[in-house]
C-alpha cells in the first residue's frame, strides 16, 4: 500500500492513538487489517484511497469466502468501516465506500474548528494551570495554532530547535519530507517564558534532556495523550465542548484562519506538509464566509455600494 492510501491510514492510526487513547495491541490490529484491506483493493485495482462501494462489499465478501472466523472477519470489517468514517471526516473523500447510501449525496463534512475568538480562551484556559504547568502547556496550544504542527511533531520538538528564538521551524514531516512551520510573536513570546521553567520537567538525574518538552515519564518527553487529556481539561475551563477540541483541531483552526485572513491556499498546503492540494481544499469550504466577500469585493463585476 502505498500514496495516498497509506498517508490516511497513517493519520487514521494517529487518530486512533491520540484522540480515542487505543492501546498498542489494538492499534497493530488496526494496522494489520488496513494492510489486509489495502492489499486486496490493490490487487483489485483501485487500492484503498479510490475504491468504490463495490470495490469494498467484494472485499467484505472474500473476507467469509477465505475461511476466517466470523470474529476476524467481523473486526476487519469494523476497521475498514472506521477507517472510511474518518476519511469522510477529514473530507478527503466526498462517500463513504463501506456503507451503500441510496439518499442522494449530502455535502461534505466540514472538520470541526474553532473560532479566534474560542482559541483565545482555550490558550488562556492551558495557561491558567498553577505555575510552571500554566507555561508549558499554554507554550504547547500557541505553538500548535501558530504553526499548523501535527500533535506528533509538536511533542517530537526537539530543544535546539527552539533554543535561539526562531521566526520558524524546520520540521521534517511524514515520509522524511521537511517544511516550514513559522512562529508568531505571541509563540516565540511563550516559548521563552516556558524555557525559563523547562528544567522543572526534566526527568531526576539526567543532566541533558533533548526534547523541548521532557516528562518524567517512560518516554522522557511529555505524550500526544496526555496533551490531548490536557486540551479536554483546557476546554472544560474555556466553557468549549470537549468534543470539539482535539490536537488536530488546532491544526484546522491554524489552515481555516489562515485562509479567512487571506492567505493563499497553495501556501496554506505548503505550511501543512500536504502533498496534494485535494486535501487543503477542504478548508475552502470552512472559510466560505471570507471567500465570498473576497469575491464581492475585488471581482470586476462585483456589485459597487
Amino acid at each position: 500500500m502505498s500514496g495516498r492510501g497509506a498517508d490516511w491510514v497513517d493519520a487514521f492510526l494517529e487518530m486512533m492513538a491520540v484522540e480515542r487513547a487505543a492501546a498498542r495491541n489494538t492499534l497493530s490490529a488496526y494496522a494489520r487489517d488496513l494492510a489486509d484491506a489495502g492489499a486486496y483493493l490493490t490487487a483489485r485495482g483501485p487500492g484503498l484511497a479510490a475504491a468504490t462501494a463495490e470495490d469494498v462489499e467484494a472485499y467484505f465478501a472474500a473476507l467469509g469466502a477465505r475461511g476466517l472466523s466470523p470474529a476476524t472477519a467481523a473486526r476487519r470489517r469494523a476497521a475498514v468501516r472506521q477507517f472510511y468514517r474518518f476519511v469522510l471526516g477529514e473530507g478527503w473523500r466526498d462517500d463513504d465506500p463501506s456503507r451503500r447510501v441510496e439518499a442522494p449525496k449530502k455535502g461534505r463534512p466540514l472538520p470541526k474548528v474553532l473560532t479566534r475568538e474560542e482559541m483565545d480562551r482555550l490558550i488562556a484556559a492551558a495557561s491558567a494551570r498553577d505555575g510552571a504547568q500554566g507555561l508549558r502547556f499554554g507554550c504547547m496550544v500557541e505553538l500548535a495554532y501558530a504553526s499548523g504542527l501535527r500533535i506528533s511533531e509538536l511533542t517530537a520538538l526537539p530543544l535546539a530547535a527552539l533554543a535561539r528564538d526562531p521566526s520558524y521551524l524546520i520540521v521534517k514531516g511524514k515520509g522524511g519530507k521537511e517544511r516550514l512551520a513559522p512562529l508568531n510573536d505571541k509563540a516565540r513570546a511563550a516559548v521563552r517564558a516556558y524555557l525559563s521553567e523547562r528544567w522543572r520537567f526534566v526527568p531526576k538525574g539526567e543532566k541533558t534532556n533533548p526534547w523541548l518538552f521532557p516528562s518524567r515519564g517512560r518516554a522522557g518527553r511529555l505524550t500526544p495523550r496526555r496533551f490531548a487529556q490536557v486540551l479536554d481539561e483546557a476546554a472544560a475551563g474555556a466553557g468549549i465542548d470537549p468534543e470539539r477540541v482535539s490536537p488536530h483541531v488546532l491544526r484546522h483552526a491554524f489552515a481555516t484562519h489562515l485562509l479567512e485572513g487571506g492567505a493563499d491556499l497553495r501556501i496554506v498546503q505548503k505550511l501543512l506538509g500536504h502533498a496534494d492540494i485535494a486535501t487543503t481544499q477542504i478548508y475552502t469550504h470552512v472559510a466560505s464566509d471570507r471567500l465570498r466577500e473576497v469575491v464581492q469585493t475585488r471581482h470586476p463585476l462585483a456589485r459597487k455600494k
